[in-house]
């Protein structure tokens, strides 16, 4: 037996490879489907066949989805909330990142300087007090400001 499944967005590839192609038949373009696959598509307006049996969202949530009429027509739906998880991680790390270290002002500080055409070392206070060394080697490093004494 051969299932029929209707996808309405661009789903990942590497997640549609664990649906067997000897046993599922998925696309766009598929008729009369047994369940579908849905990411961001609206359904609250989309026309349902009645041999529909399962409705699944690739995210979290499923607001863009009529779950009550598709409950009343004895439909289950169904989403993925960790399916994402890895990339939101992602995104609260980039965020502190960027928040904490101020990444995004510094960015663009070292852009406008070297478009004026200043190096980095004329607009670096720690390698203009001298404390840096001479750049040469680790070893001609000089003691800091604050330590000496």
């Amino acid at each position: 037996m051969s299932y029929r499944i209707l996808t309405l967005n661009d789903l990942s590839p590497r997640g549609l490879a664990r649906l067997p192609r000897e046993r599922y038949e998925v696309g766009a373009a598929v008729t009369h489907p047994d369940a579908i696959l849905v990411r961001s598509a609206d359904l609250h307006g989309f026309e349902v066949t009645p041999g529909v049996r399962a409705i699944g969202r690739a995210g979290a949530g499923v607001n863009n989805i009529p779950v009550a009429d598709m409950s009343r027509r004895g439909i289950p739906v169904f989403n993925t909330p960790g399916a994402n998880a890895n990339a939101v991680k992602e995104l609260v790390l980039a965020g502190l990142l960027l928040a904490a270290r101020n990444i995004g002002s510094a960015w663009l500080f070292a852009r406008a300087r070297r478009a004026r055409g200043a190096s980095w070392a004329s607009s670096c206070p720690v390698a203009r007090s001298g404390w840096w060394g001479s750049g040469r080697s680790a070893s001609r490093w000089r003691t800091p400001p604050w330590r000496s004494g």
